[in-house]
């Protein structure tokens, strides 16, 4: 079904040989990628990236901080189109009116700085890139993880909030030239079969290991003409849970009609790779032998075929409830219950956002529900339209109607569902959900608290299925529809009436309306000679997500106001972090004052003369985790640590290099200790770094440390800062970017 090969390949004539007759680094730059980013590159290193891009897209979870940033750097206008959309938390704010005054400032932003304001329920942020955006041979960047428009021939990366506000100050993204991974499609997909189960097959195949890791996914072959437009931009969206970098592909006439079909033929241009392009690595997909899957808790890799699944359902899920226990020890996980009556049952079903809620998923799950009931019972269906052009069409062509009647409940558009700020499911509850990911907290619910919840990916076509049998889950393969294929039309008359397009039109004179919990970020140091640093949270969990970082739902109401945010920074893992994290420092804001506490004195006794290295001896907290950073790309999970005075990251290595760079650009030591070092220390424990400053101005990569243990006992530990480039170690030394681009500022002038 899917194979990866770690190994280099050439495409000649449209087929994979291991010989082009060529060099291979003349052959490098025939692929896709190579052409559009080298394109955008405004660096004389075709190495080493530098990159303006073409547009860039936020949700209202990360544009108040992004251009909050902006502005504190001397940002006068958007330099580029900058779509601020409304969809992530539009329905679930918390405290009265803090929600709508985050709106109000994003259109008075737009006013003021020539952007494009998309109101609530209008569209959520992918569609509307697609829609009104992408084009072939662009780049777009946007500040959420699930930026990928590679379908559209439009290579797109999700990236934290302080990438796009350097792109606002006509500063570049900058990445070294990355490995491109080529993803061969053969074969047809068969009745039943959705873009999800594509999507799910391949992150099961390539997260774990990490074999597409920061790579760019480039899909080529025969069967990309098998797939309809919405069936590519559904495993496309998808690509961002291998934790590659972006993706692209190949263009034909499918895409030219979807661009023609949204009055924007002008932005098809035909796209592939030229003959004998060669890639580092390379994955097949077999279209026609994949099944429908089920990704189980909590992660979309964690992935069957959902025939296999209901063979071993009672101990697959006996394994969930034991991973869940082992997270979160207040729980108390019941997922065998839904064994019986010889099927396993779900209590809800959801097809939502920028994955579930296409034209064709929704049109085809109405196809397989139309006549039938979803029943009086528990389980409940929920369908959010991606867009109200899309919510427009589905009426028009009866699909609205057929799944109103079969029991389901349409809703606005919205991305509530996928972060956990809508229809979270009962205690001990199992949602199926073609939504983009099913982290622990990401149905919304509260384990720490006892509350338990899972969510279980599927294609909305198996979703459909099962809610034909009142929850019993049902392959769609099984189903027995018949399909009709829709053409889709676009009516943009909406977003004509609606949406304020502001670019090229920025008026200096207009006003921002500040609501009362949109503030300003709170001062930060530059960092000092030395680093000491006491663990606040130390966490073995082979992956830890940003979404346990800093949990979504709810708690992102208060994402304008960063001391308030960050009271929730770890809060459903680690629920003492945030207690310790203030502790350490209130301690650092007394010795910047002069003041040296009793335990900060000690600690640095136990390396040298307290008194003189209180004096140039930064004291902050940090996190240990084994690889942090899977998931989303909100800079929250990183600010909120800096806020709260965390000046340091210790792990093995980084999920993502989104988080990576949010950690740097807020000022966070990305520390990496070697594979196979034991870290055995605790919460408490204080590490301390001599000469930090100095190591980072010199570019030196391994950093010697000492661990103080509470027990009194010294330990060596060797930490590694590798790859910074020249910007990022002065965002570093400046104490966050902020401070880098106000120094230059005050350079300037």
């Amino acid at each position: 079904m899917i194979r990866c090969f770690d190994k280099g390949v050439f495409l000649q004539n449209g087929r994979l040989t291991d010989d082009a007759g060529l060099p291979t680094e003349q052959k490098r730059k025939n692929t896709m990628a190579w052409q559009i980013l080298q394109a955008h590159n405004t660096s004389s290193d075709p190495m080493e990236l530098k990159i303006r891009f073409d547009a860039m897209v936020s949700h209202d979870i990360t544009y108040v901080g992004i251009i909050q940033q902006a502005r504190a750097s001397g940002m006068k206008e958007f330099p580029i189109p900058y779509a601020l959309t409304n969809c992530h938390n539009s329905l679930c704010a918390v405290g009265g009116t803090i929600n709508e005054d985050d709106h109000m400032f994003g259109l008075s932003a737009a006013k003021k700085y020539g952007g494009i304001y998309v109101p609530a329920n209008q569209s959520v942020i992918h569609s509307y890139a697609r829609e009104e955006l992408a084009g072939c041979g662009k780049m777009i960047l946007g500040s959420d993880s699930h930026t990928r428009y590679g379908a559209l021939g439009t290579m797109a990366v999700g990236e934290g909030g302080p990438e796009l506000a350097k792109q606002l100050l006509k500063n570049t993204w900058d990445v070294p030239m990355p490995k491109v991974v080529l993803v061969y499609l053969t074969g047809e997909p068969k009745q039943g079969v959705g873009p999800h189960d594509v999507a799910i097959a391949l992150v099961k195949a390539t997260f774990e290991t990490g074999f597409v890791n920061n790579c760019v996914l480039e899909f080529c072959g025969p069967g990309i003409e098998k797939l309809p437009m919405d069936y590519r931009n559904g495993i496309d969206v998808m690509t961002t849970e291998t934790t590659c970098l972006s993706s692209i592909w190949e263009t034909d006439e499918a895409t030219r009609r979807f661009f023609k079909t949204h009055g924007r033929e002008e932005d098809y241009k035909p796209l592939h790779p030229k003959d004998g392009a060669y890639y580092d690595k390379y994955i097949t997909i077999e279209l026609d032998k994949v099944e429908p899957m089920i990704a189980l808790p909590f992660h979309p890799s964690n992935a069957y075929t959902i025939k296999e699944f209901l063979a071993n359902a009672e101990e697959i899920l006996k394994g969930v409830e034991e991973d869940a226990r082992r997270r979160f020890p207040k729980a108390d996980p019941h997922l065998t219950d839904k064994i019986h009556d010889g099927g396993v049952w779900a209590d809800q079903g959801v097809i939502a956002g920028c994955a579930g809620g296409l034209f064709d998923n929704i049109t085809e799950a109405a196809d397989i529900l139309r006549g039938k009931f979803t029943g009086s019972g528990a389980f409940s269906f929920d369908v959010y339209p991606t867009s109200v052009p899309v919510s427009l069409e589905l009426m028009k062509v009866g699909a609205t109607a057929a799944l109103l009647e079969a029991g389901a409940i349409i809703k606005p558009s919205f991305c509530g569902p996928c972060f956990g700020a809508g229809d979270v499911p009962a205690n001990n509850g199992l949602s199926l959900r073609h939504t983009t990911r099913n982290f622990p907290n990401r149905e919304g619910s509260k384990p720490g608290e006892g509350q338990f919840a899972g969510v279980c990916l599927m294609d909305a076509r198996s979703i459909a299925a099962t809610a034909a049998n009142g929850g019993r889950i049902t392959p769609a393969t099984e189903a027995d529809y018949a399909p009709v294929r829709h053409e889709y039309h676009f009516d943009g008359t909406v977003y004509k009436n609606r949406v304020y397009y502001g670019f090229g039109k920025a008026d200096p004179t207009a006003e921002l309306q500040m609501g009362p919990n949109i503030t300003d970020w709170p001062k930060m140091h530059a960092l000092e000679e030395n680093l000491l640093v006491e663990l606040a949270a130390v966490i073995h969990d082979p992956v830890t997500t940003t979404d346990e970082l800093i949990p979504s739902g709810e708690t992102s109401s208060y994402r304008s106001n960063p001391l308030r945010l960050a009271e929730f920074t770890l809060s459903r893992r680690v629920p003492e972090y945030v207690g310790l994290s203030k502790k350490i420092a209130a301690q650092e804001n007394d010795r910047r004052s002069g003041v040296v506490s009793a335990h900060l004195r000690e600690v640095l006794s136990q390396v040298g003369d307290a008194d003189e290295l209180a004096k140039c001896t930064q004291f902050g907290s940090a996190v240990f985790a084994n690889k942090p950073g899977d998931g989303s790309a909100r800079e929250q999970a990183a600010s909120c640590q800096k806020v709260l005075g965390g000046f340091a990251n210790i792990c093995y290595g980084f999920a993502t290099k989104r988080y990576r760079s949010n950690c740097i650009n807020w000022g966070i030591l990305p520390f990496t200790i070697d594979k196979g070092v034991p870290f055995d220390y605790e919460s408490g424990d204080c590490v301390f770094v001599p000469h930090i400053r100095q190591a980072v101005e010199s570019g030196q990569e391994d950093i010697p440390a000492k661990v103080i243990c509470k027990d009194g006992s010294v330990h060596d530990l060797l930490l590694h800062v590798k790859g910074l480039t020249a910007d990022e170690k002065e965002i570093i030394l400046d104490g966050c970017l902020m401070n880098y681009y106000a120094k230059r500022m005050a350079a300037e002038k």
